[in-house]
């Protein structure tokens, strides 16, 4: 008995101790039920701890995107500028992704599929997201080779690049060998690309494969205007594993489908954990299933005045 007293309570652990195993929990519980269970927990929650990682891709598939705003706003605000990994899709406009960043100088890895940002405002905020080393821009229709240019000129730690589109964005288009040929000019470090369903030629996938020399893996299922040489590639480029373009896969339409429903489920999630009361959590808890009552909760961030348990 003495031994196991020698033994630190969980309330005891360090923050950032708190916050490692915290980050493993799904969102929900994260947000809602850990800031409920004593004070150094909540504090946990509401510093950097949780939030060098922030992986909400799944629950942003399905939220009102003006409810995804003020959940990035949140998170990121709680990096406190420790931000490393972000995870999200559908950003909406322009303005949140400005404030990603903005807050961007630690980041080291930024998946953004199916977002909504511009050229022009991708080009002006490059400069800021010289740290990235993994950049997915898949399904981003209102990107272009502007702003691949632009990150390719800004981001020279950059090893991998996702930039797959759905097969409906072509339709209309003559040809994307822009996008092609602007990261050949300006990616020489890239070692994984992705391109999938691409209306590029084969002289544009010649100019990445010159461009990129350090290139081990390239995705070109449904690239159809692609010919390349099999022998050439075993001769020539004996590291690199090139998929597609002929390659027929089965295109995950019912996923893509998804992401124009809303989930309510987790709509409020900001506003539950910015409450600031958890005197009784079955009241609280009552209130989560209760999405009447949580319309009336003030978006504020929570500050923590609640009792130590």
């Amino acid at each position: 008995m003495e031994d196991e007293n020698n033994f630190p309570q969980w309330d005891e652990l360090i923050p950032d101790a708190l916050g490692l195993i915290f980050s493993s929990l799904p969102l929900q519980e994260v947000l809602t039920i850990i800031p409920s269970v004593c004070k150094s927990w909540r504090k946990a929650v509401t510093g950097p701890y949780c939030w060098q990682e922030i992986d909400i891709e799944q629950w942003s598939n399905r939220c009102q995107p003006n409810h995804l705003d003020q959940m990035l706003r949140m998170l990121i605000t709680s990096s406190s500028g420790s931000l490393r990994k972000l995870c999200v899709s559908g950003l909406q406009n322009d303005t949140i992704f400005s404030f990603i960043t903005e807050n961007a100088g630690s980041l080291q890895a930024l998946q953004l599929p199916r977002s909504e940002m511009s050229d022009s405002i991708v080009e002006q905020t490059a400069g800021r997201l010289s740290t990235i080393t993994f950049l997915d821009l898949s399904y981003c229709g209102k990107v272009g080779a502007r702003a691949l240019e632009a990150i390719g000129k800004h981001c020279k730690l950059l090893v991998t690049l996702c930039r797959n589109m759905h097969p409906l964005n072509a339709a209309g288009k003559l040809s994307q060998d822009d996008e092609a040929n602007a990261i050949a000019a300006t990616m020489p470090r890239l070692k994984r690309l992705e391109m999938a369903y691409h209306l590029i030629s084969t002289g544009s996938v010649l100019n990445i494969l010159s461009g990129c020399p350090q290139l081990e893996f390239l995705d070109l299922r449904g690239c159809w205007d692609v010919k390349l040489d099999n022998q050439f590639l075993e001769e020539k480029l004996t590291k690199l594993k090139v998929l597609g373009p002929l390659v027929m896969d089965y295109y995950e339409m019912d996923e893509w489908d998804d992401c124009s429903d809303y989930s309510h489920s987790f709509e409020y999630l900001a506003r539950e954990f910015e409450m600031g009361d958890y005197d009784d959590y079955d009241i609280y808890d009552e209130m989560w299933h209760n999405e009447g009552r949580l319309e009336e909760l003030e978006l504020r961030f929570y500050e923590g005045n609640g009792e130590d348990s």
